[in-house]
């Protein structure tokens, strides 16, 4: 019998989280029988990612376990469609260990190089890398030649979508909020960066960056960031809103800006989009990923927190904006 630990959700959110509205238990996982396809899992790497914050008030129960995301080893299987020692993605929240009968699992592609770490199947080859190429290539519809502009750019996402958009022989604009962020942007390609946390004027910054403005916007934050920013795309531009996390903390909505009039003159195209609309092209995008890694075209940064007592504190951490590429905990 393994004994799992697992992070629970104490209490709803009430602002921004803290470590009390979180409770770490134990749970005794029966013996797999034979018969009924059953397997046993143990988590390897775990995600934390923005969405857990509204996810966790529309669907969760205080009691329930995190929702999340793990690669996870095969420890024990009854399941011939899973060997011993396969790893997988999967998305069974906060536990270290966990049974499963299979469903919805997936396995790590087959042309998955020993040499490169498997964590990256919950970053660049996973779902927030995925979340850039259909934002970029199906809600922007990117073409050669156009300017990008991406927020939270050095976040798992953000830094993608740049990287895709230089690929796709774009020019890219990037904000993050430190300097050691922007630093990191120049690194991986970014044309143009700034530290939206010290510019005396974002307006004024995004005019310099690109002085004739913005075929496409891939939007991570919201607020007053969006609303200074459509005011400076070009006609017909589109707008790819992927997350809000400038709000998903707030107690209050914010007020912000009307976007009516500058939508109308310019007659922009503005659409939000969750990736699992695409799950149907999941192979395709994690095979292009995986090549422009191998490639060095994609480059990757992870921020690893050690310790599945740690989940709370990388989560934390995650939503203050303290990591630079994909927030992994290493258990």
């Amino acid at each position: 019998m393994v004994t799992a630990k697992v992070w629970v959700l104490k209490k709803h959110f009430e602002g921004f989280p803290k470590p009390s509205d979180f409770d770490m238990k134990k749970i005794e996982l029966p013996n797999l029988k034979d018969g009924g396809n059953r397997l046993l899992l143990e988590s390897v790497f775990l995600s934390v990612d923005p969405y857990m914050r509204p996810y966790s008030r529309r669907d969760m129960k205080e009691g329930d376990i995190m929702i999340g995301t793990q690669v996870a080893r095969v420890v024990e299987s009854k399941n011939p469609a899973f060997t011993v020692g396969a790893f997988v993605v999967a998305r069974s929240g906060w536990r270290t260990h966990f049974i499963s009968d299979g469903k919805g699992l997936q396995l790590l592609p087959s042309s998955w190089p020993e040499s490169l770490p498997k964590s990256l199947a919950l970053g660049t080859v996973g779902m927030p890398g995925l979340t850039a190429y259909f934002g970029l290539l199906e809600v922007c519809k990117m073409k050669p030649g156009e300017t990008v502009l991406v927020n939270a750019a050095a976040g798992a996402v953000g830094s993608v979508v740049g990287q895709l958009a230089k690929i796709g022989g774009g020019k890219v604009v990037g904000c993050a909020g430190s300097d050691d962020k922007v630093a990191y942007l120049k690194k991986i390609g970014f044309d143009e960066a700034f530290n939206y946390k010290t510019v005396p004027s974002l307006d004024e910054a995004l005019r310099k960056a690109s002085p004739d403005g913005y075929d496409c916007f891939f939007d991570n934050v919201g607020g007053e960031f969006t609303s200074i920013a459509i005011t400076q795309m070009k006609k017909y531009g589109r707008i790819a809103v992927c997350g809000a996390i400038s709000q998903y903390n707030d107690s209050v909505p914010q007020k912000g800006h009307y976007v009516q009039v500058p939508m109308i003159f310019k007659e922009l195209r503005m659409e939000g989009f969750i990736v699992t609309r695409w799950d149907n092209r999941r192979e395709e995008g994690l095979k292009a990923l995986l090549k422009w890694v191998m490639e060095g075209k994609i480059k990757c940064h992870e921020q690893v927190t050690e310790g599945f007592e740690n989940m709370p504190t990388a989560f934390i951490g995650m939503l203050k904006g303290e990591n630079l590429g994909k927030a992994i905990v290493k258990v």
